[in-house]
């Protein structure tokens, strides 16, 4: 099971089409039908994203998502909690208090009680590392390395598309 799932790859491919439309508000229908996705679902991230501060929306015949802030301020981090919530790696149990050794609350040892395992922290530090990382990747970012990726026609055709698909609601 992946840790952060199909939802938060959703937001990121579509939140680069609100990166190309600067000030514009682009329906999750539109996004929906351009990226081939369920436009219910697409609809309930877009929700979170408003939620966390990431987007804006407005109503009526023009109305849809916009950022709220500018691409470079928008992290893979902020998308990922705002989507999932705070990823966790790791539950800790705490199975060594259930050690045959220490059934008795007499027998702890010390270093046994309210100390983290080094298990625990391991993965607490793993946790920290992947939240560092996600933090370094922006929005910006991401659409710069997709416009490498991308010709620059195709780019076109795609604002062209948005473009005739907003003036088909109207």
């Amino acid at each position: 099971m992946p840790l952060l799932g199909k939802g938060v790859e959703y937001a990121l491919h579509c939140l680069t089409f609100l990166v190309h439309a600067p000030g514009e508000s682009v329906s999750v229908s539109d996004i929906a039908e351009f990226q081939g996705v369920s436009p219910t679902y697409l609809a309930k991230i877009f929700g979170r994203l408003k939620r966390s501060g990431i987007v804006t929306s407005s109503r009526g015949l023009r109305g849809g998502f916009a950022l709220a802030r500018s691409p470079e301020q928008i992290t893979f981090w902020d998308v990922a909690v705002a989507v999932e919530g705070k990823p966790a790696l790791f539950r800790c149990d705490d199975i060594r208090e259930n050690c045959i050794l220490y059934q008795s609350a007499d027998c702890k040892p010390e270093w046994l009680v309210g100390e983290m395992c080094a298990i625990h922290r391991t993965m607490m530090a793993a946790e920290r590392q992947l939240e560092m990382f996600l933090r370094t990747q922006n929005l910006a970012w991401l659409a710069q390395t997709l416009s490498k990726k991308v010709p620059p026609l195709e780019v076109e055709r795609g604002i062209e598309w948005f473009r005739n698909a907003s003036s088909r609601r109207r």
